[in-house]
This record gives C-alpha cells, sequence and structure tokens, in this order.
C-alpha cells in the first residue's frame, strides 16, 4: 500500500555553480542564475510504502511523518535562501532535482524500517515542474 503526505515552503535560490563564470552560469541556467534570486512556494509529496499494522491499521503513523517532514524539510528550508543558508546548496547548485534527492537523503533513513520504505519523492517547484526521485538505484 502507498500513504503519500504533502508539506509546504518557500525558499529563494541561484541556478547558479560557484565554479563557473557569471557568464557560463547565465548560458547553462538563464535567468535563473541572477545573483539576485528567486523564490518559489514549493510543494512536497512524500510516499510510503508498506502493509498496514494489523494493530493500527496503519502503514506509517501520519503525525510521525508529519513531523519528520517538518523536522527534515520545512523547518531548515522554509523562508531561506537556500544557496547561503541550506548545506549542501552553498556547494551544489539547487535544481528541483537537487532539492528532490537531498529532501531523498533526508527523510530515508528517519521512514525506512521494518516492512516500510520511503517509495518517492514529488517535488513541485512550480504547478507546471515538478521532479520524481525515488532514491539511488
Amino acid at each position: 500500500m502507498l500513504l503519500t503526505r504533502k508539506a509546504e515552503f518557500s525558499a529563494s535560490h541561484v541556478c547558479a555553480d560557484p565554479r563557473l563564470s557569471a557568464a557560463e552560469n547565465r548560458a547553462i541556467y538563464g535567468a535563473n542564475a541572477n545573483p539576485n534570486g528567486h523564490g518559489h512556494n514549493y510543494v512536497l509529496e512524500v510516499t510510503v510504502e508498506g502493509e498496514p499494522d494489523p494493530v493500527t491499521g496503519m502503514v506509517f503513523d501520519l503525525r510521525e511523518l508529519k513531523q519528520i517532514l517538518n523536522e527534515e524539510v520545512v523547518e531548515p528550508m522554509d523562508h531561506r535562501f537556500l544557496n547561503r543558508e541550506v548545506p549542501p546548496f552553498d556547494r551544489i547548485v539547487p535544481t528541483t532535482e537537487n532539492l528532490a534527492a537531498e529532501v531523498w537523503k533526508r527523510l530515508d533513513p528517519r521512514i525506512g524500517r521494518g516492512n516500510v520504505r520511503l517509495r518517492n519523492v514529488r517535488l513541485y517547484e512550480t504547478s507546471a515542474l515538478s521532479v520524481d526521485y525515488g532514491g539511488e538505484r
């Protein structure tokens, strides 16, 4: 069975690799390389997979999942300039793809246990752009 929980956070970022020149970053990322940054209202959907517990009837305690999402993603990223305030984005470009992979790295150790595993992270940067990440293969 699949269980999905949604969380939202707002953050700003610059799509620019600090190892490249301003011209090189503009050529790759266009206006998203503006050094003053731009922001998004991100929507995160986290899906866990498992069988419902025979006693509780739950795949995963929704209150605990909400707490994990708040502690690992919302609190450290909400209303932050990702490049300056949220490691590892001081070293890697905070694209939606890299953000989704980082969310996975933060959540997987706290969710995967017993017969339950993290199945998917879907991160919407806008209503027209989302990334799905299912972990390292």
